[in-house]
C-alpha cells in the first residue's frame, strides 16, 4: 500500500469557502497556526481539527482527495510512542500532541490550496502586507515570490514523479555492470529535476514578461466581504473558547 497523491491545486467548487477572499483564509491559517504553536493543548488542537472538518464539508471536498497514509506512517507513530513510553506516560502524551499539531498545520495549509485559486494568493499577500510599504519594503516582490513558489511546487512534484516513473522503466543492468544505467541514483534524479525546474522557470519568466511583468500578478482587486468578516469573528470566538477550555482543564 502506498500513499496516494494529494492534489496540490484548487479542487473545483462554488461553495462559500471557495468564495471567501484569499486573504481571509491566510489570516485564519496564521491565527490557528500561532495559537496551536503557542498553546498546543488538546482543546486547541481539537478546535482546529473541528474547523478543518467543518470547512472540508462546507467546501464539498471529495473523499478521493483526502490522503491515506501508508502503513509505515502509522508504524513510525507507534514506534515513537513506544520509545517515549519508556520515559513516562507524560512523554507519550507530549509526542502524540506534537504529532497532532503537525497534522493539523499541514491540513490547514492543504485546505487553503484546495479552495483558493493561485491567482488570488499574490494580491491577497500584497494587500495584507501593505503596512510594510511605509517602511519602504518590497512588498509586491515578496508577494510575487511567494505566489510563484506555491505555483512551482506542484510542478516540481509532478516532474519528480515523471522522472521516477521513467527511471523504473529503464532496463536493469546486470550485477557488477559498469553501464551508466547501473549508476543512476537519487543524485542523478535530483540533478535532472533541477535542470527541468530551471527550464520551466525560464519559460514561466518569459510568459510573465509577455503578459506585462510581475506587477499584474498583484493587481487583482478582490477585497473582503461580509462573509469574510463573519468567518473571522467565528474563528476569534472559537480561539477564545479553546483558550478558556485549556485554562479550565
Amino acid at each position: 500500500m502506498t500513499m496516494r497523491t494529494v492534489p496540490l491545486r484548487q479542487v473545483p467548487g462554488d461553495s462559500v469557502i471557495h468564495r471567501l477572499w484569499a486573504g481571509t483564509k491566510l489570516i485564519v491559517v496564521l491565527v490557528l497556526g500561532v495559537m496551536t504553536w503557542v498553546l498546543p493543548s488538546w482543546p486547541a488542537l481539537g478546535m482546529v481539527a473541528a474547523v478543518l472538518i467543518v470547512t472540508a464539508l462546507l467546501a464539498g471536498i471529495p473523499l478521493g482527495a483526502l490522503p491515506r497514509p501508508p502503513w509505515w506512517f502509522w508504524g513510525l507513530i507507534a514506534l515513537g510512542a513506544v520509545v517515549n513510553i519508556i520515559v513516562s506516560m507524560a512523554a507519550v502524551i507530549v509526542f502524540l500532541r506534537a504529532t497532532a499539531l503537525g497534522l493539523v498545520v499541514v491540513g490547514t495549509s492543504i485546505l487553503v490550496i484546495w479552495t483558493t485559486p493561485l491567482a488570488e494568493v499574490a494580491p491577497a499577500i500584497a494587500t495584507l502586507m501593505r503596512p510594510l510599504r511605509w517602511l519602504r519594503l518590497p512588498v509586491d516582490e515578496w508577494a510575487v515570490a511567494i505566489a510563484l513558489c506555491l505555483r512551482g511546487l506542484p510542478l516540481l512534484i509532478e516532474e519528480l514523479r515523471l522522472l521516477r516513473a521513467a527511471h523504473r522503466l529503464r532496463p536493469t543492468a546486470p550485477a557488477g555492470s559498469d553501464h551508466p544505467s547501473a549508476e543512476m541514483g537519487v543524485i542523478d534524479m535530483l540533478v535532472a529535476a533541477m535542470s527541468s525546474a530551471l527550464r520551466r522557470t525560464e519559460e514561466m519568466a518569459e510568459a510573465i514578461t509577455a503578459r506585462g511583468g510581475t506587477g499584474r500578478l498583484t493587481a487583482y482587486t478582490a477585497r473582503p466581504h461580509k462573509a469574510d468578516y463573519l468567518v473571522l469573528v467565528i474563528i476569534a470566538l472559537a480561539c477564545a473558547a479553546a483558550i478558556t477550555g485549556t485554562i479550565l482543564l
